[in-house]
């Protein structure tokens, strides 16, 4: 089948759903429907990357976390990421100042922040409009998202959410507590450890059976339907977003107040900003700081002092071992013990292994095998 065979059948379902009217009676075959809707979708996407190969941006991750800078065209994007890092995005007052990925490094207490200016956002991304498939590609391979707003229209942020939905991104959620265990025989067998509020096992089954024949689901947490299908697909990414509302010197501040009221009512985080006056920069540094949960370890070499000046950079819940990789691989194939001083300690020195959980300041000194 080819891919105009597969977008007639994905309009044919759309229109299908639309015009099922929506009952107990109809529950079930709405959910096979939307199951069937996005394995088409996904195999689509995989034809269409399969066929832009080389097409992409060449931005190579680097420092300790990568985030996403993405907006709408003249938005204030380039201006911001001149202000925040040691990146030269060319500015303009038009649209489509930015024709590539511009990246640019933010330096942090302690850390290094990769920060990627994105081309504008525009309606119709996830079907390639604008360069959409590229910039979707490079979003869904950062730590954090900042949609990036104009002060005087808001309502973008639900159009590039819109568009970041469609192409797989999940924002400020977490993957389900589900497991999906394909099996020879026996069929579709579901286990529940909650008590479900939006699916019955018929449902669970509808749309199961769209993507295996044999398998044991556990459902570990009160799901939907669209999250349950979200589990059986391959492009799934979570990312924390927040919202940057800018240009903030062109409205009063009763205006101000009344958009970040309505954004935040829409369950976005927000902060406020003129990236051209530079007013809010240094708070937007600490939010995003904040956002990416980073914890500073400072380390102390064998009968040093600890270097409290250059921490070593790790995400929260990060373990010795997660900072013997990110030292050098072989401190973890050398391990003999650690020493940490500080919050995750238990008494002043503590002796650790590899699996022991590090905290936020915590001195940490590994024992390596000569």
């Amino acid at each position: 089948m080819d891919t105009l065979d597969i977008e007639k059948q994905i309009k044919d379902i759309e229109d299908e759903i639309f015009n099922t009217q929506k009952n107990k009676a109809t529950e079930h075959h709405i959910g096979k429907l939307k199951a069937k809707l996005a394995r088409l979708r996904q195999e689509v996407e995989k034809r269409k990357s399969a066929g832009a190969k080389g097409k992409g941006f060449s931005v190579k991750k680097s420092g300790d976390a990568t985030v996403g800078l993405i907006g709408f065209p003249s938005i204030g994007k380039s201006t911001l990421l001149n202000k925040l890092t040691d990146a030269k995005s060319r500015v303009g007052s038009y649209d489509f100042t930015t024709l590539d990925a511009i990246p640019g490094m933010m330096e942090y207490k302690g850390a290094k922040i990769q920060i990627l200016d994105l081309p504008g956002l525009i309606s119709g991304a996830a079907e390639g409009k604008g360069r959409g498939h590229e910039i979707l590609s490079a979003v869904r391979n950062v730590d954090l998202i900042l949609f990036m707003v104009d002060a005087q229209h808001q309502e973008h942020i639900d159009l590039m959410a819109a568009e970041l939905y469609k192409a797989g991104l999940r924002l400020n959620q977490k993957k389900p507590d589900v497991v999906i265990k394909r099996t020879g025989t026996g069929g579709i067998f579901i286990t529940s450890t909650v008590k479900l509020t939006h699916l019955d096992h018929d449902i669970i089954k509808a749309i199961a059976s769209e993507y295996v024949v044999n398998a044991d689901i556990i459902i570990r947490e009160n799901i939907t339907e669209d999250q349950l299908i979200d589990c059986f697909l391959e492009n799934r990414v979570y990312v924390p977003a927040f919202v940057i509302v800018n240009k903030i010197d062109l409205i009063s501040k009763q205006e101000l107040r009344s958009r970040i009221q309505y954004i935040e009512n829409s369950g976005w985080g927000a902060i406020s900003i003129s990236a051209l006056n530079n007013q809010g920069v240094d708070l937007l540094k600490e939010k995003i700081f904040s956002e990416l949960k980073f914890i500073r370890i400072y380390m102390k070499p064998v009968g040093k002092k600890a270097d409290m000046n250059e921490p070593l950079i790790l995400k929260d819940g990060s373990t010795v071992e997660d900072a013997c990789k990110k030292l050098h691989r072989t401190f973890k194939d050398k391990f003999r013990y650690a020493n940490v001083s500080g919050p995750s300690a238990k008494h002043d020195v503590q002796k650790v292994g590899l699996d022991h959980v590090l905290k936020d300041g915590d001195v940490l000194t590994i024992i390596v095998s000569r």
